[in-house]
């Protein structure tokens, strides 16, 4: 199977519209403390932690839109994630709110947790921050631009993406 990648999208409300659509439902971490994992997931990201299984090994967590969106697997000490250009995952992405307030209340919480923030950028289409969770693993916590019409017009792929600045 070959696929055209410089062929541009198209969304239509039809596409998202089919019984058939597939949407992300979840993501598995191993990771080397369960509870520390569990309390950046809740407390930087806003999951909510639905329950345990595997003997209190693993843990399943969601913000709402299905039984679990993040599934965290205790595997104990282990080589962290790779840093740099490699293959593989390079960072996960969670809808935090729907305005850029939500975002800087949440970058003055992440400091008030004492959770580094790393980036903080403006996709043109999102504004997102970035950090890492006790694993290494890169996690962004982003908003949508409600002022961007997305579905009718893609001139953001072309951005650059900027430094995003928080208004006083």
């Amino acid at each position: 199977v070959q696929a055209d990648c410089n062929k541009p999208f198209t969304w239509s409300p039809s596409r998202s519209r089919r019984g058939d659509m597939t949407n992300l439902g979840h993501v598995v971490f191993y990771v080397r403390d369960l509870e520390r994992s569990v309390r950046f997931y809740t407390d930087a990201v806003g999951l909510g932690l639905r329950g345990t299984i595997f003997n209190g090994r693993a843990a399943l967590l969601s913000g709402g839109t299905t039984h679990h969106e993040l599934l965290l697997v205790q595997v104990g000490e282990a080589a962290g994630p790779m840093q740099g250009k490699r293959i593989g995952l390079y960072h996960v992405g969670w809808k935090i709110g729907n305005s850029i307030d939500a975002l800087q209340a949440l970058y003055t919480r992440l400091g008030e947790l004492g959770y580094p923030v790393e980036g903080l950028s403006d996709h043109t289409v999102s504004q997102s921050l970035y950090l890492r969770d006790p694993d290494g693993n890169e996690v962004e916590l982003y908003v949508d631009n409600p002022d961007y019409d997305w579905r009718n017009d893609d001139s953001w792929m072309a951005a650059p993406v900027r430094p995003l600045k928080f208004g006083h």
